[in-house]
């Protein structure tokens, strides 16, 4: 037997050993697999341990997914989030602008106190002292609102006879009788008519004696086509309470409105009529006397120049 047949007749032999070996082989294979990876699994920091026995399925088993944090928490902060911005933006929008307030200056000397108390101060300052209620000086000659109208009242004509604003005549006090009486004002000129000529007690329509006064006064407005024909009503003070006039603004508008229809019925222009009822807030007298209180109860009619532009 030649050296080339003993190699042939070895490997046959080798290869018969490993067929008959081959199910022990199968077993300790798997054990020494499972082995090892229990080694490596032990060796590894922080590892989770193998099972003793995984058996001949090990190769399929996966660990299960470790429990995930629950976020709920997260939708609330949200929704909390949300809230908040909107009830900023609606304050916001509701809010007024800001003005700063300029910046607080200093008084010069301290005899200027009192001078510029609740002023501002110069340069634009806010003042540091606040405003005081400082006493009303006494009233002197002329000064209240009711000695102002009476002494209107009686003041004489100023400037020439017959003379008015813009060129045109007026009449003379005697041309219209004893009921009317003319006063000249900065704003034009006055008729002044008592009530007790014009209308009966707590009525508002005109007399015809009344209308004969109101016609008296339509030369002068003839003359005057330009100027604004004012008609103020005026009462006392006693009140006057009807189904037709509650109250003395009532009884006080329709007296001037009456004579405001009469005039537009004698053919004035109506855009040059006006009517206003004071009731009893401007009297020219105290509403103390019976003699007063019938100064008080008055029309006045007044001729308003018109409007000039300024130059």
């Amino acid at each position: 037997m030649n050296e080339q047949q003993l190699h042939e007749e070895f490997r046959r032999a080798l290869q018969a050993a490993r067929v008959a070996a081959a199910p022990a082989s199968g077993a300790a294979a798997e054990a020494a697999t499972d082995a090892l990876a229990r080694q490596e699994a032990a060796s590894s920091p922080g590892a989770r341990p193998l099972p003793l026995q995984r058996g001949r399925f090990s190769r399929w088993h996966a660990d299960p997914d470790p429990p995930q944090e629950e976020e709920g928490w997260l939708v609330t902060y949200l929704d909390v989030m949300t809230l908040l911005l909107v009830m900023l933006v609606v304050m916001l929008a509701f809010s007024e602008p800001i003005t700063r307030k300029p910046p607080l200056g200093r008084l010069d000397a301290q005899g200027q106190v009192s001078a510029s108390v609740g002023k501002p101060l110069p340069g634009g300052g806010g003042s540091i002292v606040p405003p005081l209620g400082l006493p009303a000086p006494a009233p002197g000659p002329g000064t209240h609102a009711v000695q102002r109208r009476a002494e209107e009242a009686t003041a004489p004509l100023s400037g020439a006879p017959g003379a008015m604003a813009d060129g045109v005549v007026s009449p003379l006090p005697g041309e219209l009788g004893d009921d009317i009486q003319v006063l000249r004002r900065d704003d034009g000129e006055s008729f002044r008519i008592p009530s007790e000529v014009l209308f009966a007690s707590g009525e508002a329509e005109l007399t015809p004696a009344g209308r004969a006064v109101i016609d008296r006064l339509l030369p002068a407005f003839d003359r005057a086509p330009d100027f604004t024909i004012s008609v103020e009503g005026h009462t006392d003070n006693v009140p006057i309470s009807t189904a037709r006039f509650p109250s003395n603004w009532e009884l006080s508008a329709a007296r001037a409105s009456s004579v405001v229809r009469h005039l537009e019925s004698r053919g004035v222009n109506p855009t040059r009529l006006r009517a206003t009822g004071y009731a009893d807030t401007r009297p020219i007298a105290p509403n103390d006397t019976p003699q007063n209180r019938a100064l008080n109860r008055r029309v006045d009619i007044t001729l308003e120049p018109p409007l000039r532009e300024a130059r």
